[in-house]
């Protein structure tokens, strides 16, 4: 146990450490982190990692549902009412269309079945939560059009649509006499069931939250994150997306008060952080480089075809009848990173047990590790370039900065308390100020 341990925290300080000099360099982190558990796994971690399935399975689960509970927990619902209908168009069409596309080239490319060739597209073409909230605002990119909100709605809800397309098919590629038929009925029942609950848990944790009063600020953060995994399992065990579930609850938090708010935004992105490297050091393990190498060619083809005409078909096919021009829907193409999640889903499928599933993982890593390089480093230089980019204004600045937003007709008062006063020992927000007030 203590040589796991000393092994683990020195692959996370490592990890952390040589990307803060990398980016000194222009090279993404999460490369940083893939690198770490590639080199790792030379030395024998490798195969420790290979037998720790169910722990690896149960990472990767946890993984997800902070993601997409931590993006919730970020965004405005007033910032994605205007794009709702785009960024679910590109969720759910965009996404099968994409998967489509892909399925075409890894069947005569490769000599995959069809079920095989959607897998695979389904689990590539989600784009990543983590990585377009994490790229957007450590960048501070103002696009035009809603650009930026239509992205991150759309990385969060293709997430759950990925996970019941994979799990579909995976079901259908071990079963080949099972009828697809009931896929249709199960998606609307599991993505509407999933919808209710993490509509309700995002008022029910709000409440718990003010109500609990508890003694040690130290125990709120482990509490809403109890919060996000049972929000998941109360949506799974009915029956609907609980990854859905977590990513609407998470919006609903957003737009309620409740104690230690900030704090515990702050906790869930550092959560998040974690979870990334975990799963770009796991993947990394798990990688086998004597099975790389005959891959490169197909891996580089099929990353290509997917960032250079898949994801930009998929898009435009998918808001051809919107009104954003055609420089704002390239950029939309070029906001499709990918990250955490298709690694998280290959894991995933690594272990079900279907043929080529190690074909299937290998060929993740090239997809993600060019999506990474290519993508994640350019994105301010091609919004500059297709003329998307806004300047950010002093207004934009502060709200990125503080999460507040200041106008010049605000006016700041200074209240002293009397010790004889009702108020002393009371919390803000029981004080019953106004909405608009920023202590």
């Amino acid at each position: 146990m203590e040589q796991l341990l000393l092994i683990g925290a020195g692959l996370l300080l490592a990890s952390i450490v040589v990307s803060r000099a990398s980016s000194e360099f222009g090279v993404p982190a999460l490369i940083v982190f893939l690198a770490v558990g590639i080199i790792a796994g030379q030395f024998g971690l490798s195969t420790f990692a290979a037998q720790q399935q169910s722990l690896i399975q149960m990472i990767a689960i946890v993984a997800l549902i902070n993601i997409l509970f931590s993006g919730g927990l970020e965004t405005n619902w007033s910032d994605l009412r205007p794009v709702l209908g785009r960024g679910l168009l590109l969720a759910t069409i965009g996404l099968v269309i994409n998967a489509v596309l892909v399925a075409v080239v890894m069947r005569y490319l490769l000599d995959t079945t069809w079920p095989e060739g959607l897998l695979f597209g389904s689990i590539i073409g989600c784009t990543d939560a983590a990585a377009v909230f994490s790229v957007l605002r450590s960048q501070r990119m103002m696009l035009r059009s809603g650009l930026g909100p239509m992205a991150e709605l759309e990385s969060a809800s293709n997430d759950p649509m990925a996970v019941f397309l994979a799990l579909a098919l995976i079901e259908v590629i071990r079963m080949p006499g099972a009828s697809v038929l009931h896929l249709v009925p199960s998606f609307f029942i599991q993505m509407g069931l999933g919808a209710v609950v993490g509509l309700a848990m995002g008022r029910v944790i709000p409440w718990a939250i003010n109500r609990l009063d508890l003694a040690e600020d130290g125990l709120y953060p482990p509490l809403s994150l109890a919060f996000a995994v049972l929000t998941y399992a109360v949506a799974a065990v009915l029956g609907g997306s609980g990854f859905l579930a977590a990513y609407v609850a998470g919006i609903m938090m957003n737009s309620r008060r409740y104690f230690h708010k900030r704090s515990l935004a702050r906790f869930h992105s550092g959560f998040s952080w974690l979870m990334q490297i975990l799963m770009f050091i796991t993947l990394g393990l798990l990688l086998r480089p004597n099975e790389l190498v005959p891959l490169i060619g197909p891996g580089v083809l099929i990353s290509a075809f997917l960032i250079f005409l898949a994801r930009p078909a998929s898009v435009f096919l998918t808001l051809s009848f919107s009104r954003l021009t055609w420089r704002e829907k390239a950029m939309a193409s070029w906001l499709g990173l990918r990250g955490a999640v298709p690694i998280i889903l290959a894991t995933l499928t690594l272990y079900s047990g279907i043929p080529h599933a190690s074909l299937i993982f290998n060929l993740v890593f090239f997809v993600v590790l060019l999506s990474v390089l290519v993508q994640g480093t350019t994105l301010t230089p091609v919004a500059r370039w297709l003329g998307v980019l806004m300047p950010m204004t002093a207004k934009h600045l502060h709200r990125a900065r503080s999460g507040a937003l200041l106008t010049d007709n605000n006016q700041l008062e200074e209240a002293i308390v009397p010790e004889s006063s009702a108020l002393v020992g009371r919390t803000i927000m029981s004080l019953g100020l106004s909405e608009n007030s920023l202590v």
